[in-house]
């Protein structure tokens, strides 16, 4: 059973982890030369619901990538503007720690290595390529996952957004995304509010070492700082543009928020320098990512792939999605979970095994299945979707689907039939033996 995985993020990483799990050999094909895509620098996680589903996850036997961010954390139970529980993964020793674990594990690391095409026979995908000219490599397979996301290319910043701001995803160095499923013919959906089309990454990163004593006592004391914005200054109006739309509210409009991620998370997709350098203690700050940060940042939620509720992209027999590529989601939380059930049932696939579609009783099954339905609607195009706060946050309240009781979680997951779902196929294997 060969697995291939395309990109590197969180989700890639979960995947091909969960498919190397049900005994694939698996080869993971990362564009630039780190794992991790944004999530080098993210770092929040257990924050709201992303506390639940991540529980769930420990619950089915997905949860590796979890139990290490906890091991990583720099801050854990904190408090920020409409976020409780929240952890702050180190976004320095995160990446390292991640591509330890995937090599330890037996997935196959193919690092800087573009995938720019495919081998098609009818609508099965039976090998990707590269284009690096005399050097071009093909990698053919029974069965692939694609978490290319949905960013990480310039014409569309500079179309879309506010110009190309040499941002993590290091498009200009390494080349631009190319999406799988659509070299493979596949009409993908693009994500738009209004005039927008698709939405801002989330943050930048500040240097830490020019910010004031003040602001880093804050972080590291209570993992945040924040201080008032000039009433003269930036009127919260590229909040509206931002992809993660649980930060869209009035603290963030009126203050500037930094986390403590190891490096400094600022919570706004740009700020221009000159207001951010009127703020107490940020007179000599300087951007780190996007380098262009005071300007804007990368547009994402383009080229999102149609699918089905095990994450199958529509018209394409042994290919499966994950993280933005897979819907208007939001976050490392819902691209772990996302990557974890593509890596499986990509698997299966290969195995020539039915797919598993989780219960919409378990956050990953309902997620999973409203945002495909919402994807479905002009409403639901001009949305995003997260454990972590804004519409889909509520959904979760609504359902009686935020839970914090670790126990009743596990009850909940046994109940959906779902505990240790993803584990290792010999040790699932000795279990069912066991209950039988």
């Amino acid at each position: 059973m060969k697995v291939i995985v395309i990109g590197g993020g969180w989700s890639g990483c979960a995947a091909a982890l969960s498919a190397v799990k049900q005994g694939a050999d698996v080869t993971l094909i990362e564009r630039t030369d780190m794992l991790l895509g944004t999530g080098l620098v993210g770092g929040i996680f257990r924050n709201n619901g992303r506390f639940t589903a991540a529980e769930e996850a420990i619950a089915m036997d997905g949860g590796e990538l979890f139990q290490l961010m906890d091991q990583h954390s720099l801050h854990q139970n904190m408090e920020f503007p409409g976020h409780k529980h929240a952890s702050l993964y180190n976004i320095t020793t995160m990446e390292p720690a991640v591509t330890r674990l995937l090599a330890e594990n037996g997935v196959r690391l193919k690092m800087s290595t573009r995938v720019t095409d495919v081998g098609m026979k009818g609508n099965r995908l039976q090998a990707v390529m590269t284009g690096k000219k005399d050097e071009d490599e093909r990698f053919e397979a029974d069965a692939f996952v694609e978490t290319t996301g949905t960013s990480a290319v310039p014409r569309v910043c500079n179309q879309y957004g506010n110009g190309c701001c040499m941002c993590v995803f290091r498009c200009n160095v390494f080349g631009p995304r190319v999406s799988v499923a659509g070299r493979a013919g596949v009409s993908e959906i693009t994500g738009r509010k209004g005039n927008q089309v698709g939405a801002m990454s989330g943050s930048c990163e500040l240097m830490r070492d020019t910010l004031a004593p003040d602001v880093l006592d804050d972080m590291r004391r209570t993992g945040m700082a924040m201080r008032p914005l000039p009433t003269h200054g930036s009127d919260g109006s590229q909040l509206d543009l931002k992809a993660c739309q649980q930060y869209s509210q009035a603290e963030y409009k009126t203050n500037v928020v930094v986390l403590d991620t190891g490096g400094a998370k600022l919570m706004t997709p740009f700020l221009p320098l000159d207001i951010l350098r009127m703020v107490p203690g940020f007179e000599k700050a300087r951007y780190a990512d996007p380098f262009g940060g005071g300007r804007g940042n990368s547009i994402r939620y383009i080229d999102m792939s149609p699918r089905n509720d095990a994450l199958k992209v529509d018209g394409l027999e042994n290919v499966f999605c994950a993280g933005e590529k897979a819907g208007l989601l939001v976050g490392h939380t819902e691209a772990i979970v996302t990557g974890t059930l593509a890596g499986y049932n990509a698997a299966r696939c290969a195995a020539g095994e039915e797919p598993l579609v989780v219960p919409d009783s378990l956050g990953l099954g309902d997620a999973v299945k409203h945002v495909r339905e919402q994807m479905q609607t002009e409403k639901g195009l001009g949305m995003k979707f997260t454990f972590s706060g804004s519409v889909y946050f509520e959904r979760m309240k609504q359902r009686d689907g935020y839970i914090l009781d670790i126990p009743e979680i596990r009850r909940r997951v046994a109940a959906a039939g779902m505990t240790n779902i993803f584990a290792r196929r010999e040790a699932a294997s000795r279990a069912q033996k066991a209950s039988a």
